[in-house]
């Protein structure tokens, strides 16, 4: 089992940044953050695996997924920030196969960190 523990959510208005964090309680090797709002599917926002990034096209180069030189931390540094971005917020790790931004594709969630953008 692994938990999974994110931060850093907040409000801001648009246009404006803010940075998410998620710690493991041990090694990942792939970590994703994901996102829902009420009513609407999970959806995929970014992963960062072995050493390569993906993004949904949504995230049109306004997001960057990183990681330290540990393998339990990623991050998620969000700028340019519209109402449309805003939504609960959730790490996801134990990736077991099929597409990397969907999430039945992981094992293990965290609570999530919530993000409100207003216009």
């Amino acid at each position: 089992q692994v938990q999974l523990v994110e931060s850093g959510g907040g409000s801001v208005q648009a246009g404006g940044s803010l940075r998410l964090s998620c710690t493991a309680s041990r090694n990942q090797n792939t970590m994703a953050w994901f996102r829902q709002t009420p009513g609407k599917a999970r959806e995929g926002v970014a992963v960062r695996y072995d050493s390569a990034t993906r993004y949904a096209d949504f995230v049109d180069g306004r997001f960057v997924a990183s990681r330290d030189g540990s393998l339990n931390k990623l991050y998620l540094e969000m700028n340019d920030l519209k109402p449309e971005d805003t939504a609960m917020y959730y790490c996801a790790s134990g990736y077991w196969g099929g597409s990397y931004l969907a999430p039945g594709s992981y094992h293990y969630w965290g609570q999530g960190t919530r993000v409100t953008v207003s216009s």
